[in-house]
């Protein structure tokens, strides 16, 4: 999947909004954060410790790597890689 045109942060909002060329969709840094896919949260919910994240985390820092971005949240989480179809498909998801 190839990257969106452009990436908005709304720290303010809370959302970080990506810009396709065939749509725009907003997501929730909160959800973005319950959702990461890394090492230590996937181990969390294998075992069935809840990820706590409070509703005012916020992205600070948004890093690309090629397929996808690293995104630093405000309670420090700087693990997780969100490769660009999970972030299309989180985005489904939350429209639903």
């Amino acid at each position: 999947m190839q990257p969106p045109e452009r990436i908005d942060n709304n720290v303010a909002q809370g959302r970080l909004r990506l810009h396709w060329a065939d749509a725009v969709v907003a997501l929730d840094h909160a959800a973005l954060r319950k959702a990461c896919r890394c090492a230590e949260c996937q181990f969390k919910r294998h075992h069935g410790t809840p990820i706590h994240v409070p509703a005012a985390v916020r992205v600070t820092t948004i890093a690309p790597v090629g397929y996808g971005v690293q995104l630093v949240f405000s309670d420090g989480h700087a693990r997780g890689i969100y490769p660009w179809a999970y972030l299309a498909e989180l985005a489904a998801i939350a429209t639903g």
